[in-house]
């Protein structure tokens, strides 16, 4: 399996038969990038292998109407999108989940979960790997939230994350946020997700050019949780192979 990582909570994951694009909102060029972004778009558009692309919600950081235009290029393309997206005139090839729902597409089973801000999360389970993005599935953990709020906030995450771990099959890979903008309760969500979860690789996201979160979230809990492989996104167009 080889993932690559576009920006912020953009993923890209290509497993034998299948490519699954995550929350695509935009590619940005950097100097130690291991690919280009449109030279590996245009492998995609020209492989036999289908194209899944997954919008967690209707937030311009992970939904970009873009992704609506790739059906020219390609046509074995399958849209995922939570509820909450709108498009006009959809095509067969769309797909909107809401929370706690399930599909099937051809060899792919698709579980959503719920969010702690807008839409879903998904579980992707696709040539005997089981794949998670959060989209905005977090402890949202603000400095300058009230008691209650910070009650029920706690409360929906870790409801949520009862949810996903009830299925009790075990994640290959998690794609999870880790927010510089949650100062020092940054590490809250991912590191509760990992303890009760325990994915096999968890990825950082959401944390758009402020790279050194990722290195910090990794030196904090790699020693924790050893069983958990914790990866380090060090730039835009990162490939990590798994």
């Amino acid at each position: 399996m080889k993932i690559y990582f576009i920006y912020h909570s953009c993923f890209v994951v290509e497993t034998k038969s299948s490519f699954l694009m995550f929350d695509y909102f935009k590619n940005k060029k950097d100097k130690n990038s291991d690919f280009d972004f449109d030279v590996l778009m245009n492998n995609i558009f020209e492989s036999e292998k289908p194209l899944y692309v997954f919008s967690s919600h209707s937030h311009h950081d992970h939904f970009n109407k873009e992704i609506l235009k790739w059906h020219e290029m390609k046509k074995n393309i399958h849209y995922i999108l939570s509820y909450d997206i709108k498009i006009k005139n959809p095509e067969i090839n769309y797909y909107f989940m809401k929370t706690n729902a399930e599909i099937h597409i051809n060899n792919l089973k698709i579980l959503s979960y719920g969010s702690t801000d807008e839409g879903v999360s998904f579980t992707v389970e696709v040539d005997h790997r089981r794949i998670f993005h959060a989209g905005d599935l977090n402890w949202w953990k603000w400095s300058e939230d009230t008691l209650s709020e910070e009650k029920a906030m706690e409360e929906a995450f870790k409801n949520i994350v009862d949810d996903i771990k009830g299925k009790r099959n075990v994640i290959s890979v998690a794609f999870f946020p880790v927010d510089y903008r949650l100062e020092e309760n940054y590490l809250c969500g991912g590191e509760y997700f990992i303890r009760k979860i325990k994915p096999r690789t968890f990825i950082p996201m959401h944390f758009w050019d402020e790279f050194d979160i990722s290195h910090k979230f990794k030196i904090s809990q790699q020693e924790k949780f050893p069983s958990t492989k914790i990866v380090e996104i060090r730039h835009p167009n990162q490939l990590l192979e798994l």
